[in-house]
């Protein structure tokens, strides 16, 4: 266990120390919603909404599992105390 948590801090230590990659392409789709709005178009607003939809799955996602995970763990411990209690 101790070895895999311990695999786990250097990637994560390592993934953090990758910054400049993840700064390079905020500067990108700014740059390019600016310029498309100065030309007049609308493409920024699809951006901004492929943003959102991508902000939003994860998290979608996870509370899904965790209301699947909550409702399996109930159902689990009301057929456990009905059988215990017969």
């Amino acid at each position: 266990m101790k070895k895999i948590l311990f695999l786990f801090g250097v990637v994560v230590l390592i993934i953090s120390l990758q910054t400049d990659f993840a700064s390079a392409q905020c500067a990108l789709c700014k740059a390019t919603a600016e310029s498309s709005l100065a030309e007049g178009n609308t493409s920024a607003a699809g951006l901004n909404v492929g943003i959102l939809y991508l902000l939003v799955m994860p998290y979608a996602l996870i509370g899904g599992l965790g209301y699947w995970w909550y409702s399996n763990n109930k159902k689990k411990k009301l057929q456990e105390t009905v059988i215990s209690d017969q």
